[in-house]
């Protein structure tokens, strides 16, 4: 039995699985994610689990090398943002306006989402991730 990190197995094989470029999106419990998309729902109940736990522990395992907010949140929420941007620890961050990052999340591509409880508004980030080497 795993002792640490994500214990979802689903979402530990995802990660485990992730390559080059490969993109992880952490949302909260509103963000419309399309139908056939791979989707590892954790969602319980309103605000459980919270994205910032979520994304610390995916943060964990998973190399990022950019990742994506939307400027929404660095203007309404600078308190999670500014969490956001400590646990990323020198990754590179870009800020697109919401509709634009709900077109980033629609198009597909080497997208799995992350469905959490949270009721915050704009707590969604998608992971690009990096390489260990």
């Amino acid at each position: 039995m795993k002792r640490s990190g994500v214990l979802n197995s689903n979402l530990s094989f995802i990660i485990a699985s992730m390559g080059h470029k490969d993109k992880l999106v952490i949302c909260d419990s509103g963000l419309p994610i399309p139908k056939h998309s791979d989707v590892v729902d954790l969602a319980l109940t309103k605000n459980i689990p919270r994205f910032l736990d979520t994304l610390k522990v995916v943060l964990e395992e998973l190399r990022v090398e950019e990742a994506i907010v939307t400027t929404e949140l660095v203007k309404s929420n600078k308190k999670y943002f500014d969490e956001v941007y400590t646990l990323l620890d020198g990754a590179n961050i870009k800020k697109v306006t919401h509709k634009k990052f709900k077109e980033l999340t629609q198009n597909g591509g080497n997208i799995t989402f992350v469905r959490t409880g949270e009721a915050t508004p704009y707590a969604n980030i998608i992971l690009i991730s990096g390489v260990t080497f």
